[in-house]
């Protein structure tokens, strides 16, 4: 089997609403994380580290700044046939509705995707809002060698974490015998329990973990894709192909057993970000063999002045004055004005910096200069890109209220959320 052979599509998701307002302008794939980089950096990188260069992305809803960042960053040279494409939503002679799922999305690009000109055997189909690090090329291996039409990439999981995934069930072989997605009833789940020696077997250690979730990472035989896309029922990989396919086809699952976020909702992007601000964090993002990949923006370094900072990351173009950091992600160009106090949160930062005659023409309009003002309080928040907080601001969420719609901030799962190109005037008290 040659890396050659295998052609990757990376799934940009629909309107991401459990994200927003995150994706209010963006799509899924595009929103930043870690300071610097954005979710789409994430399998396009272990792509790259995989030996796989062929790649299409596929977009239906805010695509602009996805396809700006993917031509601004991933670019090959003249000699190589590597290439990092956008296929977005449009209208063709196969249909003219938008995506109605995964595997329309993939129906309505086929004519690309499974092109006569590169002869792929494989189709490698992955997620672009997960975290995690991920070698393709094993997956491969175990897919070949178990002489399957379909791979699943699976991770084991407790009982308590199975009620938002797919759960399957595999035997010893590997094979997969049952699927439900987002299993309800205690009946499901007691069905679904994996034996251990499916997980010692492979040098897993259950650590009480009896389940399997579908990572939503997926390796088709060419033929075999073309074979479910003609159904035209078939409109999602994991409600549809994935529990029709094991009852017909070989479907062989590849266990995972590193780390793994799916960054669908609020909560769980908020919670992979301030994770990576432990001193060992379970992803690591300062792997000189495996680098994760981004827009190479040419900013100066990050100046800190007279501030105090703990357990955060600040990335680069930042400037921090006289402020208390703790537990936060700097995004780039953000700019902390002095005596603010910022407690396990997420800045993005800003797409730009505002020059002087601009924060002159702020002062005299009354608007905050883009970034962080002075004396401000903000703790357990996101503040997205561009967002302008003025001086004696406070974001803390003081009423602990779980969901909240304002014209310029929300509250989701009781973290305060600032949207991009927000403005909070000085002296907000959420």
């Amino acid at each position: 089997m040659s890396n050659g052979n295998v052609i990757a599509v990376i799934l940009g998701g629909g309107r991401g609403a459990r994200l927003f307002p995150l994706t209010r302008d963006r799509a899924k794939p595009s929103v930043p994380i870690a300071g610097k980089f954005r979710l789409v950096d994430i399998p396009i990188s272990n792509c790259f580290h995989s030996g796989l260069e062929r790649i299409y992305v596929l977009t239906q809803f805010n695509s602009v700044s996805l396809n700006r960042h993917i031509a601004q960053t991933y670019r090959f040279d003249t000699y190589r046939r590597g290439f990092v494409q956008i296929l977005a939503a449009q209208q063709t002679l196969m249909g003219e509705e938008w995506y109605q799922g995964t595997a329309d999305a993939v129906k309505h690009n086929e004519p690309y995707i499974l092109n006569p000109r590169f002869a792929d055997e494989y189709v490698l189909i992955l997620a672009g809002d997960h975290l995690y690090r991920m070698d393709y090329r094993k997956m491969l291996k175990v897919h070949t060698e178990s002489n399957a039409a379909i791979t699943v990439s699976v991770i084991p999981v407790k009982r308590e974490d199975t009620s938002g995934l797919g759960i399957l069930q595999a035997d010893v072989n590997g094979r997969i015998v049952d699927f439900v997605e987002k299993p309800q009833t205690e009946e499901e789940l007691d069905r679904l329990r994996v034996e251990p020696e499916v997980f010692t077997s492979r040098g897993i250690e259950p650590d009480g973990r009896e389940y399997i979730a579908s990572m939503g990472i997926y390796i088709f035989n060419r033929e075999v894709l073309q074979a479910v896309l003609r159904d035209d029922s078939n409109v999602d990989f994991g409600k549809d192909i994935i529990p029709k396919s094991i009852q017909q086809l070989p479907v062989s699952a590849y266990f995972f057993d590193g780390y793994w976020a799916d960054i669908g909702t609020i909560r769980s992007f908020y919670s992979a970000n301030i994770a990576l601000t432990d001193t060992a964090p379970e992803f690591n993002f300062y792997d000189e063999q495996a680098p994760i990949y981004t827009n190479r923006r040419h900013l100066p370094s990050t100046k800190v002045n007279s501030s105090s900072v703990r357990s955060s990351i600040l990335a680069e173009g930042s400037i921090i004055d006289d402020s208390e950091i703790d537990r936060t992600i700097v995004g780039i160009r953000s700019i902390i004005s002095s005596g603010s106090r910022i407690y396990q949160s997420v800045l993005m930062g800003a797409d730009y910096y505002e020059s002087d005659e601009i924060r002159m023409e702020n002062a005299q309009a009354g608007i905050p200069n883009i970034g962080i003002g002075q004396n401000c309080l903000i703790q357990n928040a996101i503040v997205d890109k561009n967002a302008r907080i003025g001086d004696n601001s406070v974001l803390v969420n003081r009423d602990g209220v779980d969901n909240h719609d304002d014209e310029n901030y929300c509250i989701r799962d009781g973290i305060v959320i600032v949207p991009k190109d927000a403005t909070i005037l000085p002296g907000t008290v959420v």
